[in-house]
């Protein structure tokens, strides 16, 4: 009786929590916030279905890790293109673009069985879909309050991150009922849905968003000049951003063969929805309960780097437990909790960096950064996987305690973020 009282307590405490957070919060944070939940859920409706439509096309294992790449080499490319392009343009109407772009590479990739055109059909929706992914993140940095930065891109990222979560449930659940009243391939339609679904969430965009646009006076310099200014970075910054490479390179790791390996032990596109429903749960009470906490310490440094080396400590720990399911369910939820603090803190500290007029440029070469990991990952862990599976979660480990090195080599010469709470 005392354990429920305290329960319902904690329950209550939240609940008055996220109300007070939500009633003090801006319309146009909120429907920002609105809008990550929304991509989240509608872009990774295909992804359960994903690893089952290769196999049902009779396509080869390394291929999944590859196609993910080429879509993470358009977000490459993308992310400093839309990004430069987003401080002279107005946002609204370049997401919109770039939205059309993705979905025309999703439809394709889902219902053109071709492997080379399905290869380019890749790339062209991760160079459409890194317009809402950088200059929507831009936009809610633009409109927060410096003092609310970090705890707007906290509940930004943890939206997406619900979003994707009721994604992949919902995309784990429509294969059954895809297939019970229709002839035609379940990745088919669920690709299909998904790029129709996505145009209308372009049109939101435009409707939903107040025209954003910095009318600079100065040259809008070309997407290879903002390339070549990377090197012009600030030392510290550039150290930062590449430990923020071999973070993502561990994290998309994990992402992505685990759906794989979720898939191979039996528990099929209705197990990885679960699987991913659960952590997005977890993810979301981590940005209410913890985050803001984490925020007041003003060591936003110091705790990435310990975040790293505990992420690292937690993923290996997972695989050492016989009941793998048991371990994702519990213990790997730890890493969840760790990764929903640390994508705020880096993400506010990159766009402290920004000049006035500049964050879009700033956010797209964070997106660079990050994408490469994205491109890297999967290529080299598809090869890990395909000699041990758990090999390429150890080789994850690596990645993050490679970074936190890397951190830790200029931790004492890295400024206190402008935008600091």
């Amino acid at each position: 009786m005392r354990i429920y009282t305290l329960l319902q307590g904690i329950l209550h405490n939240e609940e008055k929590m996220i109300y007070k957070i939500f009633h003090s919060m801006k319309r146009t944070i909120f429907i920002s916030i609105l809008l990550f939940f929304m991509m989240g859920l509608i872009h990774n409706l295909g992804h359960p279905i994903t690893p089952g439509l290769l196999r049902e096309l009779k396509l080869p294992d390394y291929l999944f890790g590859t196609y993910f790449a080429l879509m993470s080499f358009g977000l490459v490319i993308g992310g400093p293109f839309w990004g430069t392009l987003g401080d002279h343009k107005d946002k609204r109407k370049l997401i919109f673009v770039g939205l059309l772009i993705y979905s025309v590479g999703q439809f394709v990739f889902g219902n053109v069985h071709n492997i080379y055109i399905m290869a380019i059909a890749r790339f062209v929706s991760g160079f459409g879909v890194s317009a809402i992914v950088t200059l929507l993140m831009t936009y809610l940095i633009q409109k927060s309050d410096p003092s609310k930065t970090k705890r707007n891109v906290a509940f930004g990222l943890a939206a997406m991150a619900l979003g994707a979560s009721v994604g992949y449930k919902i995309g784990g659940l429509l294969p059954e009922l895809l297939q019970s009243i229709s002839d035609t391939s379940a990745g088919e339609s669920i690709f299909m849905l998904q790029a129709i679904i996505n145009v209308f969430l372009g049109i939101l965009v435009m409707f939903a968003l107040q025209p954003c646009t910095d009318q600079l006076t100065t040259k809008k310099p070309s997407f290879f000049q903002t390339i070549k200014g990377i090197k012009d970075l600030d030392r510290n910054l550039l150290i930062f951003l590449t430990s923020l490479t071999f973070v993502s390179i561990g994290a998309i790791n994990i992402s992505k063969y685990l759906e794989v390996y979720i898939q191979d032990i039996g528990q099929g596109s209705k197990g990885i929805g679960d699987f991913v429903f659960v952590t997005g749960i977890v993810s979301i009470t981590a940005t209410v309960l913890i985050v803001p906490q984490i925020i007041k310490l003003k060591r936003d440094i110091y705790i990435m780097i310990i975040i790293n080396i505990i992420s690292g400590i937690v993923i290996f720990a997972v695989f050492q437990i016989s009941n793998i399911m048991f371990a994702l369910y519990s213990v790997f939820m730890i890493y969840v909790v760790m990764k929903a603090i640390y994508a705020p803190l880096e993400t506010a500290y990159i766009s402290s960096y920004a000049k006035d007029g500049e964050y879009g440029k700033i956010m797209g070469i964070r997106q660079f950064f990050f994408a490469i990991g994205f491109v890297i990952g999967p290529l080299i862990g598809g090869f890990i996987y395909g000699i041990e599976e758990i090999y390429v979660f150890y080789f994850s480990v690596i990645m993050f305690i490679i970074a936190a090195v890397l951190v830790l080599s200029v931790y004492k010469k890295i400024d206190v973020p402008k935008n600091d709470e």
